[in-house]
């Protein structure tokens, strides 16, 4: 007889009641960010206050999806042990197009060919029914 082999689960978000609309929205391939209706400010990660002007009545609008690599580093080695299987992977933070910037993963190219500056799309990742995880690939 032999042993399955071990699984190790990959960290998922937990959405809190602030960041559920968000994950709501990626489950049904939408990207969503919060703006602020008084100064128009785009905003992300979820809040309570608008980081410019401090109100507190931020609406969800949708993103465009569309951005540049702000900063992107490639991880050769698994900085999870779940991930070990997809080594090289890049870990990016995205600058939206509306201005937030959001830390994602980079798809469907080459670590190698990856630049800062790089005009980007969203994609999603389904993870399982529950979950699905906004990454980014060369637009």
């Amino acid at each position: 007889m032999t042993a399955e082999p071990f699984q190790i689960s990959r960290p998922l978000p937990r959405p809190s009641p602030f960041s559920r609309p968000f994950w709501e929205a990626a489950k049904r391939h939408e990207l969503l960010i919060q703006r602020c209706p008084k100064c128009r400010t785009h905003i992300f990660y979820p809040r309570y206050n608008c980081t410019e002007c401090g109100a507190r009545d931020l609406e969800w609008v949708k993103a465009s999806g569309k951005g540049t690599i702000y900063t992107y580093t490639v991880a050769r080695r698994p900085t999870h042990p779940a991930f070990a299987d997809r080594v090289p992977y890049i870990i990016a933070i995205v600058e939206l197009e509306e201005g937030p910037r959001l830390t994602t993963n980079i798809v469907d190219c080459d670590p190698d060919s990856v630049r800062i500056g790089t005009p980007v799309e969203v994609a999603f990742e389904d993870v399982n029914e529950e979950v699905s995880l906004p990454v980014f690939r060369p637009a």
